[in-house]
């Protein structure tokens, strides 16, 4: 009987346990979805429909490097929507599954972050208003007060008003000239505020709720092996919060040099090092001169690194665009014969000057340094030092980006131009005086910012720079 009893007992689980496997991927299908029901994975798509596929709209009738990241924008977007939906089935995950989680929308950031280096392009104000524009995502990784990073909603303003920055960019420049580059502009706005800020507003204000009983996320388990490939780097500070990063890569180095220590105390201290004999030293070598002379120095300042620098380019490109590259002391440039359609793009010069007589549609000066520009159009300067411009006429709109050492020369006829500055430093003005014998009057504008919380918001105020 007790043998019997207990063969029916192993019939009756192994039934028991063959359901259950059957039964497990029903249930998966059921909980996607219902995932994919939830009244906030709807939302999302209709966030998608709305916004994003206006932005591709405008994309689609500008074509090139715009509609290329574009698409970027929109697969950053859907991968966005497939975590929400897999966070209803996954529990919290810890700092590096948190990393492994958000991988997928952490790649369409680091493909648009691509697309905006290398050489500067026609749209690299496109380009940077969407890379720095998807860091919003990231706030699907807001795990509370202490996890390194605003609440979400303030998190997807200030990524915002960072590409804004370039946004504005393009709606100045294609104001009188393309409606579609400015319908792009707008749409792109549009999608992140009011879109996603309202989206998350709504549905997440204080961040995504994890499910309490749902499969678990963790770092690749090959990280911990020693001698295994390295794990691919945490996604940045934008999309995982700066406590976690820090924590996953002071623990990764310990194993490293804890071996390095091990591996240095196992040899003696003087192995491998070569016996320095007498005419090997300083006093004694022949092939070496006790001094330098200051023609020397002045030759090895002025001659400059074959290795670094292109070679110097100055031609007009498809009647279009005038390209000045790699000029080096070189102090009389000159463009005589302009057209107001053409663009001038001055890019890694050094010690020159650069004479425009006539009008242009828009000046770059891209990484030079010590460089003096005489110009009659707007113009932007990004990535230089110790820069000098001269405005002989009206322009209309001046930019000065990432730069540090940069003097304007304002005419009356450019007085009234409007100086937009971000991360610049050492900017001075110089705008001539009312009595036409005076000297100009030099105007320091400020790179240095007080904030105060007052009334439930930041008041910003610069610190005064004095002339001198």
């Amino acid at each position: 009987m007790a043998e019997n009893l207990i063969q029916r007992l192993e019939v009756a689980v192994s039934r028991l346990e063959s359901f259950s496997r059957s039964s497990q991927p029903q249930a998966a299908a059921l909980d996607a979805a219902s995932a994919s029901s939830e009244p906030s994975i709807v939302a999302f798509d209709d966030l998608i429909t709305e916004y994003v596929d206006k932005v591709s709209s405008a994309a689609e009738k500008i074509g090139g490097q715009v509609n290329d990241i574009t698409k970027v924008l929109r697969e950053a977007f859907s991968a966005q929507k497939a975590l929400l939906a897999k966070i209803k089935q996954t529990q919290k995950p810890d700092a590096g599954g948190m990393a492994e989680f958000l991988r997928p929308v952490n790649e369409k950031l680091t493909e648009a972050t691509k697309m905006t280096e290398g050489r500067r392009s026609d749209f690299f104000n496109h380009l940077r208003s969407v890379a720095e524009s998807l860091s919003a995502l990231a706030w699907i990784a807001y795990a509370g007060k202490n996890c390194g990073m605003s609440m979400p909603i303030a998190h997807v303003e200030e990524c915002w008003q960072s590409a804004e920055f370039y946004n504005n960019k393009v709606l100045v420049e294609f104001k009188n000239k393309d409606s579609s580059h400015v319908e792009w502009a707008k749409a792109l706005k549009e999608l992140y505020v009011p879109g996603l800020r309202d989206y998350v507003k709504n549905h997440y204000p204080l961040g995504p709720v994890w499910s309490t009983t749902g499969v678990t996320v963790s770092a690749p388990s090959n990280a911990s092996k020693p001698g295994a490939p390295a794990a691919p780097n945490p996604p940045p500070a934008s999309l995982a919060s700066s406590a976690s990063s820090s924590s996953s890569s002071s623990s990764r180095p310990t194993q490293g040099m804890s071996a390095v220590f091990q591996e240095i105390s196992s040899k003696p201290v003087t192995a491998g090092l070569k016996k320095v004999t007498d005419d090997m030293k300083t006093k004694n070598r022949t092939d070496r001169a006790g001094f330098v002379s200051t023609g020397e120095k002045e030759a090895r300042k002025s001659v400059p690194s074959a290795a670094k620098v292109g070679p110097p380019k100055f031609e007009l490109v498809m009647g279009r665009k005038w390209v000045v590259e790699n000029q080096i002391g070189v102090k009389d440039l000159l463009i005589d014969d302009c057209d107001p359609r053409q663009t001038v793009y001055i890019f890694a010069c050094k010690d020159s000057v650069l004479q425009i007589k006539g009008k242009v549609n828009n000046i770059t000066v891209d990484k030079c340094t010590k460089m003096g520009v005489d110009v009659v159009a707007a113009f932007e300067i990004v990535n230089c030092s110790g820069v000098e411009v001269q405005c002989q006429g009206a322009a209309p709109t001046i930019s000065i980006d990432n730069t540090a050492g940069c003097t304007l020369y304002l005419s009356k006829d450019s007085i009234e131009s409007s100086i937009t500055t971000s991360k610049a430093s050492e900017v001075n003005v110089m705008v001539p005086a009312n009595d036409p014998d005076a000297d100009l009057a030099e105007h320091a504008m400020p790179y240095q910012y007080i904030h105060t919380y007052q009334d439930g918001h930041f008041v910003t105020t610069p610190v005064a720079h004095s002339g001198g």
